[in-house]
């Protein structure tokens, strides 16, 4: 599989080769098992008769089935077939149980092989800031994977606590006379209300807890939709995100979440509804189905009525065209509606905590990754994954409640699914197979029209300064929430990118590394072992919801990272006629570390705008430049809290 990945070999033979192997290997173990246990010693290192009576075991507690679930559990793969042969398992059912999970094993483990072959070959990938994207990915995996643990081992003794807790605040509030008082004065009330919160009735306590649910979550559907017509800050924070993960794009990474978002994709989504409605029905659990069914139906309704209402466009950065409104986003919902019902049926079938906690973390794993899957895509802002998430489990919380009362109505207790046939759970397995051989084909062709580069935007300006009020371009630098920093300082007309670096070069100043694993450790350690690092990534800053293009730093006298002269440069969508593009910007002082992350600034921001000045009149590379009152004066803070000041004045600087 790892060959595969690098190119060397085609997985499609190695998935038939690899399979065919399984299956004779397997059958080869089962023919032995017929002729007895003369292979099985004391004495012999590899067939022990501890291994054999292990194997028994398993193969007891399992029956045929033992022969698919080996195929998974290393030191019992080489056994199992071999105690189906001496136990005399029926010849059609051993097959029939070695092909199934002959074909699964090989796609697993070559698959795994595969993708650890791709990342090989990305290898190059942990030198840019993807790496650092990586890094955040892995942690909030491992945070997920922290809390289910968490839940694992403390989730019961927690709901004991606060059920005994529960009890005994009902047992003292019952024993007071003012409440006993007020309860005799309020009969009918109390009476109701203690019939909404019975357990033991649909119209009780679930329908209680549902119906608070829907109202809550529809209270903040409602606010989030009031936020985007109102254009707040909500809106300008989504593009500000929008462009900080096309910052952190790469090729690898969008094939990953093109699969991740191919799970929310309609055609997989009623493919797997199909088959899991099958499954019900087999299992006689039919009034699930209805349930299942009205939550994705209302909620594709609503999303597709919702798009034709906002009309909201699409980010202008997106990997690839999508041919529908923006908002809510129609995988946000599916994805909750969807992996959420499959998780409640999970919930109410599995009598295991651990099954439960495992798989409600798991579906939300799902959920969350196809979410992230569109804003790395940049196919949706994130209110419209945020929205999509609500209306579904707006939804969502609709089709349980119908499942609950129809269920209800069966007056069924629930249990988990009846034990199956063996020829039904073969048939269960392939379905099984079947749905993953489904996404992973559906995967594999699925080639949206990559958008490769965005279409030219430059426009001719006259005036430089004419751009903020013609256009109404933001005069300020702002945080990622879209509150404002420090003014911009510098308005620079170049020829082209690389006049402007290296008139910057010339002046000595250093262009800042990109964000990366490599350049992150790097500075760290610079900082630890007070060294130099003249081209130390910068932390991203804000301007016209841009992440800047650029990041200037020059060393200080005393020559460490904790210390250096900083600017940061923002191409925009104009130019002047002959004279070449607008180039805008701001500079500042780093004067120390704070938080063990992040640089201090210098409050005085208006003599290192002097110092950068100066750096640049000295390359001799200045045509004229002129010295504007550009905004008032300002006192004010930056993303991390840093006070400034500054009189609000501006360069407006001509290079040659």
């Amino acid at each position: 599989g790892f060959l595969a990945g690098q190119g060397i070999l085609d997985f499609g033979d190695l998935f038939w080769f690899a399979t065919i192997g399984a299956i004779l290997g397997d059958s080869l173990s089962f023919y032995l098992g017929r002729k007895g246990i003369v292979f099985f010693k004391d004495k012999n290192k590899i067939f022990k008769l501890a291994h054999l009576k292990k194997g028994e075991a398993f193969f007891r507690k399992h029956g045929g089935k033992s022969v698919f679930l080996g195929r998974f559990i290393g030191w019992i793969r080489p056994i199992v077939p071999f105690i189906a042969g001496l136990f005399k398992l029926d010849r059609k059912t051993f097959l029939t149980w070695n092909i199934a999970s002959g074909l699964l094993w090989a796609l697993v483990h070559l698959s795994i092989g595969y993708f650890f072959g791709r990342a090989w070959q990305a290898i190059e990938v942990w030198s840019t800031r993807i790496g650092v994207f990586l890094v955040a990915l892995i942690i909030g995996i491992l945070i997920l994977y922290w809390t289910k643990s968490f839940f694992l081992k403390k989730g019961k003794t927690l709901a004991h606590f606060f059920v005994s807790l529960w009890s005994s605040l009902k047992e003292s509030f019952s024993r007071n006379p003012d409440i006993r008082r007020f309860k005799k004065k309020h009969a009918l009330l109390l009476r109701f209300l203690s019939q909404r919160f019975n357990p033991k009735t649909f119209f009780g306590l679930p329908f209680t807890l549902l119906s608070i649910s829907f109202l809550y979550i529809l209270g903040i559907f409602l606010g989030t939709v009031e936020d985007i017509i109102r254009a707040s800050v909500i809106t300008k924070t989504d593009i500000q995100i929008a462009n900080l993960f096309a910052a952190f794009r790469h090729p690898q990474l969008i094939k990953v979440f093109l699969w991740i978002t191919v799970l929310g994709k309609w055609q997989i989504i009623i493919l797997w509804f199909l088959i899991g409605a099958f499954l019900l029905w087999l299992w006689n659990k039919k009034e699930y189905i209805a349930g299942w069914f009205l939550s994705l139906v209302g909620g594709e309704f609503f999303v597709f009525a919702s798009k034709l209402i906002f009309h909201r466009p699409r980010p202008t950065n997106a990997v690839y065209l999508e041919h529908s409104f923006s908002f809510p986003s129609g995988h946000a919902t599916v994805a909750v509606i969807f992996y959420g019902f499959i998780t409640y049926l999970c919930w109410r079938f599995f009598k295991k905590w651990r099954y439960k906690i495992n798989s409600l973390f798991v579906g939300l794993t799902v959920i969350l990754a196809i979410g992230l899957s569109r804003l790395y895509l940049d196919v949706h802002y994130l209110s419209d994954v945020w929205g999509g998430y609500l209306l579904g489990f707006l939804w969502l919380v609709a089709g349980i409640s119908v499942s609950e009362w129809l269920s209800s109505l069966h007056l069924k207790i629930f249990t988990c699914p009846p034990r199956l046939s063996r020829s039904k759970k073969g048939f269960l397995i392939v379905l099984i197979f079947f749905s993953l051989l489904s996404y992973g084909g559906f995967a594999i062709h699925y080639h949206p029209a990559l958008r490769t580069s965005l279409p030219s935007k430059i426009r001719l300006a006259e005036d430089p300064l004419n751009i903020f009020t013609l256009n109404h371009l933001p005069k300020y630098t702002a945080t990622i929430t879209g509150r404002n920093q420090e003014p911009i300082s510098f308005i620079i007309i170049a020829p082209n990118d690389q006049s402007l670096i290296s008139a910057f070069r010339r002046a000595g100043w250093f262009l800042a590394d990109q964000v990366s694993l490599k350049s992150l450790l790097k500075i760290y350690q610079a900082g630890i072992n007070k060294q130099p690092y003249s081209k130390a990534p910068m932390t991203p800053s804000f301007w016209n919801n841009k992440v800047h293009n650029f990041g200037f730093e020059k060393p200080t006298k005393i020559n460490e990272v904790s210390q250096r002269h900083h600017a940061r440069f923002w191409k925009t969508y104009y130019r002047i006629k002959r004279k070449g593009y607008i180039y805008v910007g701001t500079a500042s002082l780093d004067e120390g570390v704070k938080w063990g992350i992040t640089h201090r600034i210098k409050p005085d921001i208006d003599t290192e705008r002097e110092f950068l000045f100066q750096s640049l009149m000295d390359t001799g590379l200045v045509r004229h430049f002129s010295k504007q009152q550009f905004v008032p004066p300002v006192l004010g803070k930056n993303f991390a809290g840093d006070a400034f000041f500054t009189d609000g004045k501006l360069y407006l600087i001509f290079l040659k």
